[in-house]
């Protein structure tokens, strides 16, 4: 059963896009695996929430979680195998981890905590807060950019992860993505 949760093992590079709403993780991804001729794979919370929203007018609640790691899980495994020797991910579990203790007062499911700290990647890109916060249906912590960019932050200074910081426009946040993934690939 837990086996849904579980990154299959694979020789590739995978980096993460990691940070608060509308900080343009998705763009950024998007960009990465078009410069680098792989794939990228999408934020599955996204399609999984819209969907929700639009059938019940209902956001995200905690019994939502897990249905979204195992989309998430399915998505990436399954994109792992099409992937050149990098994979671009919008998102991982441990993001997923972060969004669950923010909106439901440091909660984690034990089963979505254990796979967000044992499933790996090679490097997280944070994203900033310094470029405009865009509304939509899913998005509602426009007031709490800061607050949220810090817990993802420390979270990745916690658990020992290797990224660095993105800031700046979109062609400063690529060119500076772009100089550390060489680098990776290079090794």
């Amino acid at each position: 059963m837990e086996e849904k949760y579980k990154q299959q093992p694979s020789n590739i590079i995978k980096v993460v896009l990691f940070g608060p709403e509308s900080t343009g993780k998705t763009t950024l991804s998007q960009q990465l695996a078009r410069y680098y001729n792989t794939v990228w794979v999408p934020e599955y919370a996204r399609e999984y929430l819209q969907n929700k929203w639009n059938n019940e007018r209902k956001t995200c609640e905690p019994k939502d979680l897990l249905p979204i790691a195992a989309g998430q899980m399915k998505l990436e495994n399954e994109l792992t195998k099409k992937a050149t020797d990098l994979l671009i991910c919008d998102t991982d579990l441990l993001e997923t981890k972060v969004y669950s203790e923010a909106y439901y007062v440091g909660d984690c499911d034990p089963i979505l905590e254990k796979y967000a700290l044992a499933n790996t990647y090679d490097l997280y890109l944070l994203t900033y807060i310094d470029i405009p916060w865009e509304a939509d249906d899913l998005r509602d912590k426009p007031n709490e950019r800061e607050e949220m960019f810090g817990y993802f932050k420390e979270t990745l200074e916690k658990y020992e992860r290797n990224f660095i910081t993105l800031k700046g426009n979109k062609k400063e946040r690529l060119n500076c993505a772009i100089e550390h993934i060489d680098k990776l690939l290079k090794k």
